[in-house]
């Protein structure tokens, strides 16, 4: 039997296709940042996620939020009927990228440095 605490994937080659398929599971250009801000700060409704994650649209954060749900990775809980309200926290498995989104922030810290100009920024 399947251990039922890993998440269902398909992919060729064995070698990568560990590599491949986390990188698509948080590939998205906000994808890291709302799980680096659910780890921070704990559970969160949709406009105190949209504060933490500066810079981002309403409908960027709404369509992230319901890709990162449906790769099960965070959870949405209805808090409240009048006022609708939701709270937005991350999964077990959301909560397992915490190494990986450490490392990143890390890796980041220590070789990125802000370009002097738009024109040679890696982007």
């Amino acid at each position: 039997m399947e251990d039922p605490k890993r998440l269902e994937v398909w992919c060729a080659g064995e070698k990568w296709c560990p590599i491949t398929t986390t990188a698509r599971l948080i590939s998205k250009k906000w994808h890291p940042v709302i799980i680096h801000r659910l780890l921070e700060e704990g559970p969160q409704g949709f406009n105190d996620l949209k504060e933490e994650v500066d810079g981002i649209s309403s409908k960027v954060l709404s369509d992230s939020l319901e890709d990162l749900e449906e790769k099960q990775l965070v959870d949405r809980t209805v808090v409240s009927d009048k006022p609708f309200r939701v709270k937005y926290s991350l999964t077990e498995y959301g909560r397992s990228l915490e190494p990986v989104i450490d490392a990143m922030r890390d890796w980041g810290k220590e070789n990125l440095t802000a370009a002097e100009d738009k024109e040679s920024a890696i982007t």
